[in-house]
């Protein structure tokens, strides 16, 4: 897995967000508008209550203003609610109507009614009390509309800011049941490619284990055939290691005996090639060997120490080219790893800087410590390698043409195959003075485990 997600629309975290928020933004519109509504519904009707207490209150009274200019007194009875009050003119009474606007009906029956006057609508109650006195209460429907709107809002409110917590409540719990996907994808993304181990499925939700269980399966059936095809690779150089072996020894008894000097000539090809065909048998089996998971435990290793050995073995090979081989400071860091396979890696590393180095060349060694982490740099005065096949050199038997060595192309994908097992890092570098060559760079991990035994 590469870590890379796929269109937003593919998601099923997108999708089951999005869905569930919908419903929940829908539900809340839907439930809003009817709260809205309902709201606005009863506070008319409380509004139609509060006009009908008013009205029986004034009619109660026992001194209702009988003449014209008391009537006329009496005017708002809350300027906020904008309620007014009125008296109406019994039917054949012919007593003169308030001069003081608005100006209601005599004919409006006694209750509840809507009346419109001019360009202003009314609600209104009429009453007549057992006196024949007629007592209007009325208030404006814009005032009343206003009134109940807000008193809706303030009801409608409290849904409109939960639909959007609700939202990201949603969005945040869907990513929340996620993460156990998410920490499995970055398991795999960080696996090694020779880590063929199971995945642990405990942590996940039941409804991934058969996906799981399957990658598992698949895993398993991958280890068997990397396992077969290794074994076949370990098996065939092994088989061919005793022919070589004796064809060898035949060649060298036969460069004892008299020939003439085109046959020494061939001979001396032949020779040649045999011992390519058994040193690149030796690295086939190494490959294979490297390539194996080991379950036995990494332990501290001298890197300084193991550069000294690797040069004892290589010195000889540096002294027939005249290159100047040799050890940069005096650090001594200690590494993660197997002692055999460290030593692999170093002598496979040095021993290509020396055979790339023309005659009279330099190769320098150098160790230091830089943020935790053990740095190997070897440098030389090679032809280099271009940057675009710097990737490529380290898969098995590629090479790169025109370097006039003759070699097998597996020491670099031996060296990565080591690397990978115990965590370094490889890679290849130009030198930082510009100068022509290459420098190869290993980035051991942090050797903090004091109680594992040092080699």
């Amino acid at each position: 897995m590469d870590g890379r997600e796929g269109p937003l629309t593919a998601s099923l975290r997108f999708r089951l967000s999005l869905w569930i928020s919908t419903a929940i933004l829908l539900g809340a519109a839907i439930t809003g508008v009817y709260a809205y509504h309902a709201a606005t519904e009863d506070a008319h009707r409380g509004q139609d209550t509060q006009l009908r207490q008013v009205g029986y209150l004034i009619s109660r009274l026992d001194a209702v203003p009988t003449s014209p200019m008391a009537r006329e007194r009496v005017g708002d009875v809350d300027f906020d609610a904008r309620l007014v009050v009125r008296f109406l003119d019994a039917p054949g009474a012919g007593v003169p109507v308030p001069r003081r606007p608005p100006y209601f009906s005599a004919s409006l029956p006694d209750g509840l009614q809507t009346v419109t006057l001019g360009s202003e609508t009314w609600r209104v109650f009429v009453r007549t009390n057992q006196r024949g006195v007629r007592v209007a209460v009325a208030q404006q429907t814009a005032v009343r509309d206003a009134a109940a709107r807000s008193s809706a809002l303030w009801t409608v409110m409290p849904i409109l800011l939960l639909g959007p917590v609700l939202v990201l409540l949603v969005v945040l719990l869907v990513r929340a049941m996620f993460q156990p996907l998410q920490r499995l994808a970055a398991q795999l993304r960080e696996r090694r490619e020779h880590d063929l181990g199971q995945l642990e499925r405990a942590a996940l939700p039941s409804e991934v284990w058969p996906f799981v269980s399957e990658i598992n399966k698949l895993i398993a059936r991958t280890a068997r055939a990397l396992t077969q095809q290794r074994r076949f690779i370990a098996d065939a150089a092994h088989e061919l290691r005793s022919p070589m072996t004796a064809m060898s020894l035949q060649a060298e008894r036969l460069a004892g005996s008299e020939m003439p000097d085109e046959a020494r000539e061939r001979l001396g090809v032949l020779s040649n090639g045999l011992a390519r065909t058994r040193v690149l048998l030796d690295q086939l089996l190494t490959l294979a060997r490297t390539q194996e998971s080991r379950a036995d435990q990494l332990t501290r290793v001298g890197l300084k120490k193991a550069i000294q050995e690797c040069l004892e073995d290589l010195v000889p090979l540096a002294e027939a080219k005249a290159i100047d081989l040799g050890v940069v400071g005096d650090a001594d860091p200690a590494v993660l790893g197997r002692p055999v396979e460290i030593r692999i890696l170093v002598k496979n590393l040095i021993d290509n800087a020396i055979r790339y180095t023309p005659q009279g060349g330099r190769v320098d060694i150098s160790v230091a410590v830089d943020g935790g982490r053990v740095i190997l740099d070897i440098d030389d005065t090679g032809p280099g390698i271009p940057v675009a096949e710097r990737e490529r050199v380290f898969d098995p038997f590629y090479r790169v043409l025109g370097s006039g060595e003759i070699g097998s192309g597996l020491g670099l994908a031996i060296t990565s195959s080591i690397a990978d097992q115990i965590g370094a890092r490889m890679s290849l570098l130009d030198k930082p003075d510009g100068t022509r060559g290459l420098r190869v760079r290993v980035g051991f991990p942090a050797c903090g485990a004091a109680g594992l035994p040092r080699v």
